[in-house]
C-alpha cells in the first residue's frame, strides 16, 4: 500500500524520521559550492551533505584526511546560502571531534554559528560516544555514520565492503542502536552488504541513509561529482552515473577552444 508523498516547503530533522515512518524514501546528495547547491535543491533533495568528501573531489586530494575545519566551514557557508528546502548537514573533519568531547563541540558550534548549517555528521559508534554526548547536549543535531569510515582509512588499510563477518556486523548493530539512544537523528551506513544494512533499518526508528548498502534502507547518498560523471576514474559498484558530465564539457570546452583558435569567436552577433 502507497503513502501519499507529504509535501516540505523544507525539510527538517523531524521530517525525515516522518518519512521513514511514512514508508518514502529519503533523496540526499553532496554539494559544496553555492551554484551546484542551488541546482540540487532546485530539483527536489531532501538532504545536502557538505561533505568532507570535498577533499577528493574540489582540492584533488587522495583522502578526506586533509580537509580542515576552516574549509569545511567555507563550503557550508556557500551551500546554506544557496539552500530554500533541504536540510544541510555538515561533516566534522578528521581531527576535529575524535579525541576530545570539547574539541568536538567547539568545531561543531564553529560550524553552526559560522555556516548557518543544520546539522553535523561524525564517523564512528562507541569510540566517540562522547563527543557525540556533547555536542547533542548542546542542542546540536547529529547524524551518525557506520560501515565504511574514510577517516579511518589508514586504521582499515582498504575502502571494501565493511561489516561482512559476524563481530564486526554486530558491533556495527550495537553502534547503530547507540547512536540512536543517544539521540542522533539519522544515520548513514556505507558499503556494508544489503542484508545487513536493512537489518540495522529495521532495527532502529531513525531513518538509515545508505551508500553501497543496498534498497532496504530508509534513503540514498551519493557524490554529486559521481552521479553526474563529472569523474570518470571512480567506478564502485553502487554507482549510477545519471549523466556523462565529463565528455559533455571536455566535448564543449574543445569546441569553445577550437572557435577561439578559428576567430569563429566571437562573431558579429556577439559583439558590442
Amino acid at each position: 500500500m502507497s503513502v501519499a508523498k507529504k509535501d516540505y516547503k523544507r525539510i527538517t530533522t523531524k521530517s525525515l524520521i516522518e518519512m521513514k515512518a511514512n514508508g518514502e524514501k529519503i533523496s540526499m546528495l553532496t554539494a559544496y559550492d553555492y551554484t551546484m547547491a542551488k541546482i540540487v535543491d532546485t530539483a527536489g533533495i531532501d538532504v545536502i551533505l557538505v561533505g568532507d568528501s570535498a577533499s577528493n573531489v574540489m582540492a584533488g586530494h587522495e583522502t578526506t584526511l586533509p580537509i580542515t575545519l576552516d574549509q569545511m566551514i567555507y563550503h557550508a557557508s556557500s551551500v546554506v546560502r544557496a539552500v530554500e528546502r533541504a536540510l544541510v548537514v555538515v561533516d566534522l573533519p578528521f581531527g576535529s571531534y575524535q579525541s576530545d568531547p570539547k574539541e568536538a563541540l567547539r568545531s561543531s558550534i564553529r560550524i553552526m554559528k559560522e555556516s548557518g548549517g543544520h546539522a553535523v555528521k561524525l564517523e564512528g559508534g562507541k569510540e566517540i560516544k562522547e563527543s557525540i554526548k556533547k555536542i547533542l547536549n548542546a542542542g546540536i543535531p547529529v547524524m551518525g555514520h557506520l560501515g565504511l569510515t574514510p577517516q579511518s582509512i589508514y586504521k582499515f588499510g582498504t575502502y571494501t565492503v565493511r561489516a561482512k563477518e559476524e563481530a564486526e556486523a554486530e558491533k556495527l548493530i550495537e553502534d547503530a542502536q547507540m547512536l540512536e539512544k543517544l539521540g542522533c537523528f539519522a544515520l548513514v551506513l556505507e558499503k556494508i552488504p544489503a542484508h545487513l544494512a536493512e537489518k540495522v533499518a529495521k532495527s532502529i526508528a531513525i531513518p538509515v541513509i545508505g551508500i553501497g548498502a543496498g534498497g532496504g534502507v530508509d534513503g540514498q547518498v551519493l557524490v554529486i561529482h559521481d552521479m553526474l560523471g563529472m569523474n570518470n576514474e571512480f567506478s564502485p559498484r553502487f554507482l549510477r552515473r545519471y549523466l556523462n558530465l565529463y565528455e559533455q564539457m571536455t566535448t564543449a570546452i574543445s569546441g569553445y577552444v577550437s572557435d577561439v583558435k578559428s576567430q569563429d569567436f566571437p562573431n558579429a552577433n556577439e559583439q558590442y
